[in-house]
């Protein structure tokens, strides 16, 4: 196996869910392994802007560089949270907050990773989802709500994710994808890419998925083909609280989550640990999953 003692790190991480003390612990214990090390929060941090700012603060400090996505939890206007921003506007306030700590956003140029394993460019995204992902049988987004309505699996955002001004979610979802790939197609031809967002670019990680009619807010059908497009080393994501590494027209997909306690507890493994990125490590039986992290059917939840 490779040696990395010493060398920088790409790590990630995802669904941190501060607002649980024992993830909030997880999160003041993480450091970087050596100084240059970089990590990608690849979304749902938390519910309040205050939590959001608390944790990319902390982690700013530690890391030479940190990059963030948002996730649905993020982008929900909580009645906890005294910030009553909804929708974009709510979106540009936490990349704002980004900004003031030096914590690069899917706003700003792509950073390109210098150390062991490249050049890459890393670029965090944000695409959010169409109700693409429908469950068997459906072939509207409207027989999809209503297939998850029976089985009672609906997902929060439906109540506090607000697209304003896009009168629906799928439409912001349509425009950022528009955008997003624009700037992807600019990037140099001979450059490979890590891409992080907080949903998978393709639908097969929701196939385990305890509830399949949850893939609905997981993703979109107009990224399917990204991972080849657009040189893809590695797509990292989190948002399904099952982490694990899967391996798709031969493209790494890694999930990076940590999830709520009650998931978390019931693993083998410790819990928040850092996903190592790049360099990939060689050899090793799962190609690319950090040591001790395991996969495994789970449920995602909103």
């Amino acid at each position: 196996m490779e040696s990395t003692a010493g060398a920088a790190q790409l790590l990630a991480i995802s669904d941190l869910h501060i607002g649980y003390p024992e993830n909030r612990e997880l999160v003041e214990q993480m450091h970087p392994h050596t100084e240059d090390d970089w990590l990608i929060v690849a979304g749902d941090i938390a519910e309040t802007v205050d939590d959001v700012r608390w944790t990319l603060d902390t982690l700013a400090e530690r890391f030479r560089k940190v990059l963030w996505v948002p996730g649905n939890h993020e982008l929900w206007t909580h009645p906890k949270d005294p910030v009553t921003l909804r929708g974009v506007e709510r979106y540009e306030h936490l990349v704002d907050v980004c900004r003031e700590l030096g914590v690069t956003t899917p706003e700003d140029p792509y950073p390109v990773w210098e150390g062991p394993g490249g050049p890459v460019v890393v670029a965090p995204l944000f695409l959010l989802y169409d109700y693409s992902f429908l469950p068997p049988g459906c072939v509207t987004k409207a027989q999809g709500l209503a297939y998850a309505e029976k089985t009672g699996v609906i997902c929060n955002d439906e109540f506090l994710l607000h697209p304003d001004p896009y009168p629906t979610r799928e439409a912001w979802c349509r425009a950022r994808v528009a955008e997003t790939e624009r700037r992807l197609a600019e990037l140099p031809e001979d450059l490979p890419t890590v891409l992080a967002n907080h949903y998978p670019l393709d639908r097969h990680p929701t196939d385990v998925l305890w509830h399949p009619e949850f893939a609905m807010w997981c993703g979109t059908e107009l990224t399917a083909d990204w991972h080849r497009r657009f040189r893809v080393r590695t797509m990292v994501y989190g948002h399904l609280h099952i982490p694990r590494t899967t391996w798709h027209e031969g493209v790494r997909f890694e999930e990076v989550s940590v999830g709520y306690p009650r998931e978390w507890r019931k693993r083998p493994v410790p819990p928040g640990q850092l996903r190592r990125i790049l360099p990939m490590e060689v050899g090793s039986g799962d190609r690319g999953a950090a040591p001790g992290v395991g996969g495994g059917r789970g449920s995602a939840r909103g």
